[in-house]
């Protein structure tokens, strides 16, 4: 389907942003106090609450449909959050700041619910399986879904009927497309070229010195994206995902988790707690680590693949955005429209199935771009479906192809896209780029620029208005009466609870089998 097909505009789409940050001193340690009592209960505030461990918060806007508008509310709930933090900062990089020893990195608690027990039950398992260390590296996650009058002019166009299967089919077909150029985001946005000394292990990174406290990769965008972050081989040899069908994206999931895998199961050797959920190759869907995710909204109690294959797809989440560091908020508009243009390409843009050397093509890619990014952007290859192509010439045909979009949308969408042009033309544009230079112009370790930069964000960040203070207070005050009210019921044993949501998700995959056959 064609731009000059399409009535489009921007209120034709709904986003929201999901910001990951580190507590940190005002020396660029992590936080080790409490959850502060200010930001409300993090299992029931609607819009504060924490990711891997105590230090490490998430901060969450609702649905809005312009980039105006969710950028505006995640503004004022920094607004919120600065004001309230005491002799802390938030940390403005993706790779985190100087770590304590693994065992000291708190996990994140949120009460004595079994809702509550499980979610940190789930993050001790993150911890034994990657590392305490690996889980607060943070980052910006982008959702996005297009409204009913899109999907409606897609399956008038496709002589369709606008169905929830069709509607899931788009969106399978956006994630494919999506995957298949997720590195050009990870070239134009990775801000994560270098990490603490004290983050890896000697010898077993790749990486150079730069002074004595900060390991860099010349070259490289997002080390967040590559073997430091977010990557399981686990995974990537044991599950059967290329995003085929909505099916296949379910019964992937649910077999990774029904699946026993005998290194994970050696961790539940302690008779007297349950250090992890199950020892599966991935203890829940949440554990799936990937460039973009299928999601819906379940009901109250309900599990989520029962959900996803009740009510088929709602919108996906990115997750391969690094924070951008030098935003006090993590992100920026410009970032959002360039995301937008690729995303609504990759909706209306056909998309072959992916399998086997297609799906391994499309991870070559991204750990490249991961890795040697900036190197030789006009002859090093990819691995295009039409053959190899060099980044910059591929990333320009990308250009080109989105410039109707952005014509459509308007000029700030129009100069959003020549900016992400002239950083594939000059490298040295690049946010990682940019990080490099200025540790190198400096003379500062990683940790001491992250740490500048944390202070002059805090410094400058407003405080909240009169509207925002009473909302906020009004959200803490609730969260922590919500959160009273679940710990006053009388609950049934935690391992009595777990077994069930286990047993539940091997009854979905035994549907899925009988369904399939």
């Amino acid at each position: 389907m064609n731009p000059s097909d399409f009535d489009i505009s921007e209120t034709s789409f709904n986003r929201g942003i999901e910001r990951e940050t580190l507590r940190v001193t005002n020396d660029g340690e992590l936080a080790l106090t409490p959850h502060p009592q200010a930001l409300g209960a993090k299992l029931t505030h609607p819009c504060i609450t924490t990711d891997f461990c105590e230090s490490q918060l998430e901060l969450i806007t609702p649905v809005f449909q312009t980039i105006k508008d969710v950028l505006a509310e995640l503004t004022r709930i920094h607004h919120y959050v600065h004001h309230t933090l005491e002799n802390e900062l938030l940390w403005p990089a993706s790779m985190p700041c100087v770590l304590p020893h693994e065992s000291d990195i708190p996990l994140a608690d949120y009460g004595n619910s079994n809702v509550a027990i499980h979610k940190k039950t789930y993050r001790s398992g993150l911890g034994i399986r990657y590392g305490r260390s690996m889980q607060t590296i943070s980052a910006v996650h982008y959702n996005f879904s297009p409204d009913d009058t899109v999907f409606a002019q897609l399956a008038d166009h496709e002589q369709a009927a606008d169905t929830k299967g069709f509607r899931s089919e788009r969106y399978f077909g956006l994630m494919r497309n999506f995957r298949e150029v997720s590195w050009l985001p990870v070239y134009l946005f990775g801000a994560s070229p270098a990490v603490a000394s004290s983050f890896v292990l000697p010898g077993k990174h790749g990486l150079s010195s730069f002074g004595d406290q900060t390991l860099i990769k010349t070259h490289a965008t997002s080390l967040r994206n590559g073997n430091l972050g977010y990557q399981s081989e686990t995974q990537n040899g044991l599950m059967d995902m290329c995003y085929n069908s909505i099916d296949n994206y379910i019964t992937a999931l649910a077999t990774g988790i029904n699946t026993p895998f005998e290194p994970y199961q050696r961790f539940n050797t302690n008779a007297t707690k349950i250090l992890q959920l199950n020892g599966s190759v991935i203890q829940s869907e949440a554990e799936f680590y990937t460039t973009i995710r299928a999601k819906c909204m379940p009901d109250p109690g309900e599990n989520f693949l029962r959900a996803l294959n009740r009510k088929g797809v709602d919108y996906v989440e990115i997750r391969l955005l690094d924070l951008n560091p030098f935003t006090p908020i993590g992100v920026d508009a410009d970032t959002l429209r360039f995301m937008d243009l690729l995303l609504i390409h990759c909706l209306v843009k056909d998309s072959p199935s992916h399998h086997g050397e297609r799906c391994r093509a499309v991870e070559q890619n991204l750990q490249h771009v991961v890795q040697a990014g900036r190197q030789s952007i006009k002859t090093a290859s990819l691995r295009a479906p039409e053959g190899s192509a060099s980044l910059a010439s591929w990333s320009e045909q990308i250009i080109d192809l989105l410039a109707p979009w952005a014509e459509k949308l308007g000029g700030s969408y129009t100069t959003s896209l020549e900016n992400q042009r002239s950083k594939i033309r000059q490298p040295a544009l690049t946010p990682s780029a940019e990080m490099l230079a200025r540790m190198q112009s400096g003379r500062k370790s990683f940790v001491e620029l992250s740490t500048e930069l944390a202070q002059q964000q805090h410094r400058n960040m407003p405080a909240p208005d009169e509207t925002t203070l009473a909302q906020f207070r009004d959200f803490t005050e609730k969260s922590l009466d919500m959160l009273a009210d679940r710990e006053s019921i009388r609950e049934r044993p935690f391992s009595e609870f777990l077994a069930d949501l286990n047993a539940e998700y091997h009854d979905i995959l035994s549907t899925l089998s009988v369904q399939s056959n």
